[in-house]
């Protein structure tokens, strides 16, 4: 309901922190929706990739955050397989090695302005 309003998120802190200026206690928590996204494409080595590029259920293709050594190990498996990526780039001119795998992942896609797209598993 807040995001609908333009709320990006809330700030955040404990109980017993009080208000200063630029206080690393204070944490802002932005919304963010679990969608399942389709794998079309990687950043870095096939071997070990740093970043995917995923379409999301809105049609966008967006390069997820780094990804843990876990995913990038069990990514590097599906890749081995792909057929040889060609040269692609986002809407917003990010580069990534294009290939079709028909791997779905699990994301949490940010819903704000400054939306980030992490991927947390391969389905």
């Amino acid at each position: 309901m807040l995001q609908t309003q333009g709320v990006e998120g809330l700030m955040v802190k404990t109980g017993s922190s009080t208000y200063r200026g630029c206080s690393r206690q204070w944490r802002k928590v932005r919304h963010a929706e679990t969608v399942d996204a389709e794998v079309v494409g990687f950043t870095g080595p096939a071997a070990r990739p740093r970043h995917l590029a995923v379409r999301l259920p809105d049609g966008r293709t967006a390069l997820s955050q780094a990804l843990k050594a876990p995913l990038a190990a069990e990514m590097a498996q599906v890749l081995a397989g792909a057929p040889r990526p060609r040269r692609a780039a986002t809407a917003g001119g990010e580069p990534y090695s294009a290939v079709v795998t028909g791997t779905v992942v699990e994301v949490l896609s940010g819903t704000t302005r400054h939306a980030v797209v992490t991927v947390t598993r391969v389905r």
